[in-house]
């Protein structure tokens, strides 16, 4: 079992990583990220168990996390505060009453992580997707659909943002995910590694529906907006989804969603 304690000081210095969070989150935290809430605790005691730094808990949820705390490993203390203290620390309210200091991993480059994939096998390919929410959902579709990998280009925003962890309901913290170097060829790296890039286009005259892919994927997602850049919808094999009374466009992790469903499941 971890090292259990209880904290009635908000000024411990053993609960510093997890104080004034809100703040934190815009400058950073050197390799740390926040996990908030029961769910997202849950998935990463089970997913990552090695990267758990440090978890502060209200005591009121103990005896519903004792499973949880089975999981963690010994040498990782678990705070107890009660919810003024909890509030103090945190420096907002934290309703939820569960909160975790994790490691992020070791960063992988795109090529590396394609290279290493099945001879089958779907990756998502984000680029300039700046918001958290959208992340977030986009990584919750990934681990529904089994997706086998994120890859970010230089302009998207941290799946591990404590925000768009707690939206992926935790599957941030397992999908594995790469980034791709600022002004590296997206495309060209995805032909060499025997990827086919398939970019949604309302345009497109093929449909999802209709589409058999190829044995390796990589579905292309852009910001809403802007989407992707006309260099790489120029190098991608384009496909529509129809949608009813002339709308064109729906939300970005929505999208991936539909994508990666029909992707699951068709025949191949």
């Amino acid at each position: 079992m971890p090292q259990f304690r209880v904290v009635t000081d908000p000024d411990d210095p053993a609960v510093a990583p997890f104080r004034a969070i809100k703040e934190r989150d815009l400058v950073g935290r050197e390799g740390l990220f926040i996990a908030e809430g029961e769910t997202v605790l849950r998935a990463f005691v089970r997913d990552a168990p090695e990267r758990v730094v440090s978890l502060l808990i209200d005591p009121k949820r103990r005896d519903k996390l004792e499973d949880v705390f089975a999981g963690v490993p010994e040498e990782v203390p678990v705070h107890f505060a009660d919810q003024t203290v909890l509030d103090a620390i945190a420096g907002f309210h934290l309703h939820r009453g569960v909160l975790a200091v994790g490691r992020k991993p070791t960063p992988v480059s795109a090529a590396d992580i394609l290279a290493r994939l099945p001879e089958r096998a779907v990756v998502l390919v984000l680029c300039g997707i700046a918001n958290h929410d959208n992340i977030g959902g986009i990584y919750r579709n990934a681990a529904a659909f089994g997706a086998d990998a994120v890859v970010l280009d230089a302009d998207c925003c941290d799946p591990l943002y404590r925000k768009a962890i707690r939206v992926s309901v935790g599957a941030a913290l397992s999908v594995p995910t790469a980034r791709f170097d600022r002004g590296e060829d997206i495309a060209d790296l995805l032909a060499r590694t025997g990827f086919e890039a398939l970019a949604l286009s309302p345009s497109a005259s093929e449909i999802l529906a209709q589409l058999k892919p190829a044995p390796r994927t990589a579905v292309l997602l852009g910001a809403e907006g802007p989407g992707l850049s006309p260099e790489i919808m120029a190098r991608a094999r384009t496909v529509g989804i129809p949608m009813a009374n002339g709308f064109d466009s729906l939300n970005v992790a929505t999208t991936s969603g539909i994508v990666l469903h029909h992707l699951r499941f068709a025949e191949v």
